[in-house]
């Protein structure tokens, strides 16, 4: 083997990978960064996030009065998971993340100049199952944009920068080995074609999930959820499409929990696609009626955003046709509609307090007038008659009745106006407890009926399954260390981020609490820089 130009290689730039570099380099490593995209998308798809990210007893919760704890965010979390009995290293990873994301992560990233909006997000409170016991989904202010480019300006700028090589369009295929040991990639130059091979102490695999590969999703699809949907749309990275996944593999790594995957059931195509099937990921109006095919409202308990997101998709699954329609008017759209992501959140993505104050104030106008306008999925109309005319001409069938969605719609629209003492609606009666928490409050309508003459128009959104994030990938020890099926350290290989399961091959289990894959990718990779300093970040 050659003498090695390195001491260390990270095979992914997303944030995980920019993370572990900044850390190498304060210690004064040789790092090469390759990454298979082009350099002006360095920082991955976390550029493109919202920015949410779950942490335990801040000072955001603090101001808001709630008292967090990690023994209360752990017992939300192992309750949310539902692990499996042999997911070992998934639960060790879990009370690692819990234990230690405010002081490794939080704080980390408030000392790189990272700012949170003030008040917290509650997400994921569990519906069957217990979720979230209190709000902790910190949105950085400035969304995933300004994560990414303030980790990417400590990048650029360090003192050590000089030891960094930074390079693009490097499709990595391949681990080398010598031995038992990991001392380098291989692979091609994505638009030439051109073999290479790079050797160093250290390869650290940073490159993300599987979900950007819908024919492997539906290869390792849950079983809860039946069969694959006709129509599955890709809310990923078009490169995180498992190849370093099986060149881990090929080096002995173990990989697990592939059918554990973070779907969401709000998926609409995307208006300007970048590659095959791309679609936008909406947070769905909570006073929206959400239906089936048939245009009957999905139960026996109503579909509603916030509680259980996999439960979401397991319901739409459970359909004949695995796709569905939510039902709003104009009101209750500027009100509560949103799409993940900075591109659909100017506001918080520029920084702008006057433009985030007009959007909780009026609604979010642009968005809205963007999706009718653009968005494949949305139909308007006056009527209901109408409206239902051009739900089944999008669709090309006659599967929606204008009697049954009639009935639907008045029957809704009756519970809405009886007295609170008379409710007996499930979604109702959680559209109240939403409003008892003013992030929320400000969010959500108060007794919104559909059928609203001063509401119109009405607007019906078909939505479909989107792939967003692999739960499983990797396994890893406490130091982000690879681990081969009988568990033991492969030496000089580590993984982080997406590609490790966000941690263990699996920390966050069957379900996530939101939050926590940012989180992850940042934890992660410190952890991984600490080993290779002789440290150990995540004390067991």
């Amino acid at each position: 083997m050659p003498a090695p130009s390195h001491d260390v290689v990270i095979v992914g730039a997303g944030i995980a990978g920019i993370v572990c570099a900044i850390e190498l380099l304060d210690q004064g490593k040789r790092v090469l960064l390759l990454d298979r995209d082009q350099a002006d998308q360095l920082g991955g798809l976390a550029r493109r996030s919202f920015g949410g990210m779950f942490a335990v007893d801040t000072p955001e919760q603090r101001r808001m009065g709630i008292r967090d704890s990690v023994e209360l965010a752990l017992a939300d979390w192992q309750s949310f998971a539902s692990f499996d009995d042999h997911a070992l290293w998934p639960q060790r990873w879990a009370r690692a993340y819990v234990g230690h994301c405010t002081e490794h992560m939080y704080w980390w990233l408030r000392g790189k100049g990272i700012r949170y909006l003030p008040m917290p997000n509650w997400v994921e409170r569990g519906q069957f199952t217990p979720g979230n016991s209190l709000p902790r989904f910190h949105i950085v202010w400035g969304t995933g944009k300004k994560l990414a480019e303030t980790l990417i300006g400590h990048l650029q700028q360090h003192r050590n920068v000089g030891l960094l090589d930074l390079r693009f369009g490097q499709c990595v295929q391949g681990l080398l080995r010598e031995g038992a040991m990991v001392i380098g990639c291989q692979g091609v130059e994505e638009t030439s074609g051109r073999p290479f091979e790079f050797h160093a102490e250290t390869t650290v695999v940073a490159a993300g999930g599987i979900n950007g590969n819908l024919d492997r999703v539906r290869e390792n699809w849950h079983a809860d959820w039946g069969s694959p949907p006709a129509v599955l749309l890709n809310g990923s990275h078009r490169f995180a499409d498992g190849t370093v996944h099986d060149a881990a593999a090929g080096a002995g790594a173990q990989i697990t929990h592939l059918d554990k995957m973070w779907n969401y059931a709000g998926g609409v195509h995307h208006y300007a696609p970048t590659h095959p099937f791309a679609g936008l990921s909406l947070v769905p109006p909570r006073s929206a009626l959400w239906l089936n095919w048939r245009g009957e409202r999905i139960g026996p308990q109503p579909l509603v955003s916030g509680f259980d997101t996999r439960d979401l998709v397991s319901q739409v699954c459970r359909q004949p046709r695995q796709y569905s329609w939510q039902l709003m008017n104009r009101r209750i759209a500027l009100k509560e509609l949103a799409v993940s992501g900075a591109e659909h959140n100017p506001s918080i993505r520029d920084e702008s307090r006057l433009g985030l104050l007009r959007d909780l104030l009026f609604g979010n106008r642009w968005l809205v007038d963007t999706l009718i306008e653009k968005c494949p999925d949305v139909v308007i109309a006056q009527t209901l008659p109408e409206l239902v005319e051009r739900m089944n001409a999008l669709q090309g069938d006659t599967a929606v009745e204008l009697g049954t969605l009639e009935d639907e719609v008045n029957r809704y629209d009756a519970r809405v106006r009886q007295p609170d003492r008379f409710q007996n609606d499930e979604q109702l009666r959680r559209i109240a407890f939403l409003r008892q928490y003013r992030g929320d409050r400000m969010r959500t309508c108060k007794r919104q009926p559909i059928l609203d003459q001063k509401a119109l128009p009405l607007i019906a959104i078909r939505e479909f399954i989107i792939s967003r994030k692999s739960l499983g990938g990797i396994q890893t020890d406490l130091a982000s260390q690879a681990l081969d099926a009988s568990g033991k350290p492969i030496g000089g290989l580590y993984a982080i981020g997406e590609a490790a399961g966000f941690g263990g091959g699996g920390m966050h289990g069957l379900r996530a609490l939101e939050g926590t894959f940012l989180g992850g990718c940042v934890l992660g990779a410190r952890a991984a820089a600490a080993a290779l300093d002789g440290r150990n970040l995540l004390n067991p």
